[in-house]
């Protein structure tokens, strides 16, 4: 299995049509090889001091560690919010298959 080559993004956009421009984006410039969008999740937060809520759409993100800074930057160009949520997991392990074509689509 390799080791943490490969990454998940967790992304939150104001609404499902945001998520596909910025899925569309990455997809275009091969900065991920798959996202999936998650049209509705609530997200409750801390924000300028008081606590807030949203109905936001998810990105799920599948790419590599080494094209993080390149997924920010093209989110950040195309993203609404002031501060877009945009966090980074590694993966740890999964179908060699799977991540073999993840590799390919983002080489």
């Amino acid at each position: 299995m390799p080791d943490t080559q490969f990454v998940v993004l967790f992304i939150t956009t104001p609404s499902p049509e945001e998520g596909q421009r910025i899925a569309d984006a990455l997809l275009r410039k091969r900065r991920a090889a798959c996202v999936n969008i998650v049209p509705q999740v609530k997200s409750t937060f801390w924000w300028q001091g008081k606590l807030d809520a949203a109905h936001e759409s998810l990105l799920i993100v599948k790419t590599k560690k080494a094209l993080i800074d390149d997924v920010v930057k093209t989110v950040r160009e195309h993203h609404s919010y002031t501060v877009p949520e945009i966090i980074a997991l590694p993966v740890i392990g999964g179908n060699l298959d799977y991540l073999d074509w993840l590799e390919r689509e983002t080489g």
